[in-house]
């Protein structure tokens, strides 16, 4: 299999993360939501489509989850050098987590790449706890 590379000038970031108790639409074991709003800017020379995820979100009770697949939200975006792609999803938890997360495709050359969202925390403010 082709080794993926960091692509230069390819930048994830966390642009927002919102916090929201869920009340009773969500399960007893999980009533904190987070959702998140990211964006994947292309500062490359090259075109890139990016074709699938991978997030490993670490939880303070020790339960650590690896969630990967084809696409971004049901998308398979490509950027021209200078475009961005900005998303929104969610992740419920019962417990405060650390998110590692990354996105990979390939560029107009045929290389595999990736881009690495910086890791980030969802905390579960203090008086949520008491809901």
């Amino acid at each position: 299999m082709p080794v993926s590379s960091e692509l230069p000038g390819l930048i994830a970031r966390l642009d927002r993360l919102v916090y929201h108790h869920g009340g009773s639409c969500l399960p007893p074991d999980k009533p904190h939501a987070f959702v998140y709003f990211i964006t994947v800017h292309n500062g490359s020379d090259h075109a890139v489509d990016l074709l699938g995820r991978k997030w490993v979100v670490q939880q303070t009770d020790g339960e650590r989850l690896v969630i990967e697949g084809d696409k971004i939200v049901g998308e398979t975006p490509h950027l021209e050098p200078g475009e961005s792609f900005s998303y929104n999803s969610y992740h419920v938890t019962g417990c405060n987590a650390q998110v590692v997360g990354s996105f990979h495709g390939t560029d107009d050359t045929g290389a595999r790449i990736h881009v690495i969202l910086p890791p980030f925390e969802m905390k579960i403010p203090d008086d949520a706890h008491a809901s």
